[in-house]
């Protein structure tokens, strides 16, 4: 057997589904099988919106006597994407099949030279389209599903079609992760506004904080719920950390000139602003150094 790929649209990640049209093509040899009218999708997403057309009425016999038959598949088809490496992630748009009626005893789909045949001119707007592959294996199942005349569970022959997708990373980089370093980046400016200017200090960390939430809710607005961590997220998480160090800082520092005010003691604004800088250079440091082993953890 061998799949032509037609075309991929509507990849949905909150889902996990995406529309694929193919042409699927067949031969063999015994009279008495007839494989593509028992030839089902392990994974459609909407089997009432799976639309099935065999090209022939019949199966075409071949010159060299095999029968022949090509059928189109059109539809949607799930598969569990991992989500851990976003916006890095690497996605495989997968297509399971197997026949109905007989087992591997009877019946093991043996891939055609070239197997796996993608349409030049399919665009899949956002990522980049991979070399697709055909893996054909045995799938055990550990029932009999109630069949007396079966003694014990029968293995399957199992077709699975896979195309292999991917962002590109610089205009993933820009368009998600870049912001992110742009507002800590501002955030980082707190130390290096004078330390007597405590308003406008925490004005500008919050508006740095409230700025990354936004961010947040938008990046994820397009992702389902997940119960791990992305890589997205402990970025922001990291981002957090450094911007609300920033905000305690200037919040600690206007204890210090309250209290040195009640105290009639005059604070020494120009040791703190040093002493400041010397913790801008630290955390900036340490958040370089948090960011970096993120990436390496995802992407390694």
């Amino acid at each position: 057997m061998g799949v032509y790929i037609n075309d991929i649209q509507d990849l949905n990640l909150q889902a996990y589904t995406y529309t694929m049209d193919l042409y699927v093509w067949m031969r063999w040899t015994n009279p008495d099988l007839d494989p593509p009218a028992t030839f089902e999708p392990m994974n459609p997403s909407e089997s009432w919106g799976l639309i099935v057309t065999p090209l022939y009425d019949e199966p075409q016999k071949m010159p060299d006597g095999s029968f022949y038959m090509q059928t189109r598949y059109q539809g949607k088809f799930n598969n569990k994407m991992p989500l851990a490496d976003y916006p890095f992630d690497t996605q495989e748009l997968v297509m399971e099949f197997e026949d109905t009626q007989s087992g591997a005893d009877q019946l093991t789909f043996v891939p055609d030279d070239p197997a796996v045949v993608l349409n030049q001119e399919v665009v899949l707007p956002g990522y980049r389209i991979g070399e697709p592959f055909m893996e054909i294996v045995n799938k055990d199942y550990p029932t009999t599903f109630g069949d007396l005349r079966v003694s014990q569970p029968t293995p399957f022959s199992r077709v699975t079609v896979t195309v292999p997708v991917t962002r590109p990373a610089l205009a993933y980089a820009i368009k998600i992760i870049f912001p992110i370093f742009l507002v800590a980046i501002t955030g980082s400016f707190v130390f290096f506004i004078a330390s007597n200017l405590v308003e406008s200090r925490i004005g500008m960390a919050i508006t740095a904080l409230l700025t990354l939430v936004a961010l947040q809710f938008t990046a994820n607005a397009a992702l389902p719920q997940v119960d791990y961590l992305m890589m997205i997220d402990a970025l922001y998480v990291i981002s957090y950390v450094f911007v609300i160090f920033a905000l305690g800082v200037s919040v600690w520092n206007s204890r210090r000139a309250h209290k040195a005010e009640v105290a009639g003691v005059r604070l020494d604004y120009d040791t703190v602003d040093k002493h400041d800088k010397r913790l801008a250079m630290l955390s900036i440091g340490l958040y370089a150094v948090s960011v970096a082993a993120v990436c390496v953890y995802f992407l390694s």
